[in-house]
């Protein structure tokens, strides 16, 4: 079974992003900021996070890098979901090493189309 990371402050996004996948036959871990989903990691390693930017005490760039830094989780894909749509804040996710970076509001659709296509 695939393991997914889902990483936002937004309820109603993480609920609706849980229940697909796991009818997806995922298994889903919650993060809601970016402390949660370090520490989560530490025990846990997803195929695929989908990780928000904007979140309380650490954002999504700074969840990244120390992601990154940790060998453990080298195979692990990243999806950035955010509300920030600028290209530098593009540019700045893949260059952080995010495998892709989608926009809020987003389509449930695109998004698993997007995580089947980077776990194939």
């Amino acid at each position: 079974m695939k393991k997914i990371l889902i990483v936002d402050d937004e309820p109603n996004i993480v609920m609706s992003l849980e229940y697909t996948f796991k009818k997806n036959n995922f298994e889903v871990f919650i993060a809601r900021d970016g402390n949660e989903a370090l520490d989560i990691l530490k025990t846990h390693y997803p195929d695929i996070i989908i990780l928000d930017i904007m979140m309380p005490l650490v954002d999504g760039f700074e969840t990244l890098e120390q992601i990154r830094k940790n060998e453990q989780l080298n195979h692990c894909k990243v999806i950035f979901l955010s509300a920030k749509n600028k290209e530098s804040d593009i540019q700045k996710g893949i260059a952080l090493g995010a495998h892709a970076y989608m926009t809020k509001p987003f389509s449930i659709k695109k998004v698993v189309e997007k995580v089947n296509e980077l776990l194939a």
